[in-house]
This record gives C-alpha cells, structure tokens and sequence, in this order.
C-alpha cells in the first residue's frame, strides 16, 4: 500500500509571503518568526544567505554519499556540496529560495517535503539546518517522513535551539515593517527534546557538538 502524505496546506503559501521573499531576494533581514501574542523569533536571513560559516562546516564534513537538504532555503549547503562534487539535492517550499539555490550552482526542487521526492529510500544523509526541524509543527512525523527517504543506516543530521525547549505553537513570517504572511505550525526542539522523539521511532544518537553557540546532533537510523 502507497502511504499518502500530506503537510499542512498553509506552510507553503506562508513560506511565498512578500517579507519572506523579499529578504531573500535582498539577503537581508529583518525578518521574523511571529506568534500571536507578538513573540517574535529573529531569523538570520543574512547568514542563510552567505558562504557556508565554520558552524556549518562542522556539518558538511559528517556528510556521508548523497545529500538531501530539507528546507535548503537560498542554497548555501547544497550549493557547496555541490562545489565539492558530493550529489546533493535542496528541496524548499519557496520559489525564491529554490531559485538562488539554483544560481549559486545547486540542484533544488520547490516542493515539500511531504511531497513525492526523487530517490526516496536512498539518500545517505539528510539535513535539517537552521531549526527545520520545526517543519510541519510535528517532529515525530517529520522524523518518521525522513525515515522513509534515507537509507537503512542512514545519517540526519540536525541543528536544535540554543536551549533545552519543547514547544509547538502557530506563527507567521514577518518583516520588519509588520507584513505578514499566513500562520502555520511550526516547532522548536532542544537537543534532549530532539532525541526523547527520535528514539522511539527508531532514530539512535549518533553524535552531538556545538559550533559558534548552535548545536547540532547526529542521528542514525536502525
């Protein structure tokens, strides 16, 4: 039987708002996750659009054979693993991000990653950079969905909040001027959340360090 998949409808129209877009088409922020009761999260647009940082190289080294970027944004990752000539894909829900991915020389699909994505079952490492492990505001699905694109041993390797956090809640992107796209759910996971959900579906610890005050963890499947 084909599962099928899904993710919420209002993700993808949120990720094309104009402050969203227009950051990345500038490569500047500001630029916010925003809750209803106007908690905002800075997103570090700037970073996302530069060179991979010694942070993220501390990442693209523990990359094993093809590489699958989940919400690549503009590119910096797939397009250095392409420069280094490891087969990476980026897939991204937002048309902007996919196409500075492309012009930096990277290979990305607009699509979710609930989508139908090519070579499902055989990718060997799978990223979840700048809290994307937020996507779809449901971990354990989300850990559970990329359990089915990766290999049996396969690698994910995932940046978690700063600090120990497990939280679900419904925000918006924002600019900076109070443009706003549609809410959408989303999650924030500390490393010892992370793994009190990866484990029980079948995700084992296979790494954990911190690079320029972001933590990343390295989990393996089987």
């Amino acid at each position: 039987m084909v599962r099928a998949l899904s993710a919420p409808a209002a993700a993808p129209a949120a990720w094309h708002a104009d402050p969203y877009t227009d950051a990345l088409r500038s490569g500047r922020g500001p630029l916010f996750l925003r809750r209803p009761d106007g908690w905002l999260l800075p997103l570090d647009v700037e970073r996302w659009c530069a060179e991979p940082d010694l942070a993220d190289r501390t990442v693209l080294r523990r990359c094993r054979g093809a590489v699958l970027d989940i919400g690549c944004g503009p590119g910096r990752l797939v397009a250095a693993l392409a420069a280094d000539g490891v087969a990476a894909l980026g897939v991204d829900v937002s048309p902007e991000a996919v196409r500075r991915t492309r012009d930096w020389g990277g290979s990305a699909l607009c699509r979710s990653v609930f989508d139908r994505l090519p070579g499902e079952g055989r990718w060997d490492t799978a990223l979840l950079m700048d809290g994307n492990v937020g996507i779809g505001g449901d971990p354990a699905k989300l850990l559970d969905r990329i359990a089915q694109l990766v290999v049996a041993d396969g690698l994910l390797l995932v940046e978690t909040a700063p600090h120990e956090i497990d939280e679900r809640l419904r925000v918006r992107v924002s600019g900076a001027h109070g443009a706003a796209g549609g809410d959408f759910p989303w999650a924030r996971l500390g490393t010892a959340a992370l793994l009190s959900c990866a484990r029980p579906l079948g995700w084992r610890p296979a790494g954990r360090w911190t690079a320029a005050g972001r933590p990343f963890v390295a989990l393996r499947r089987g």
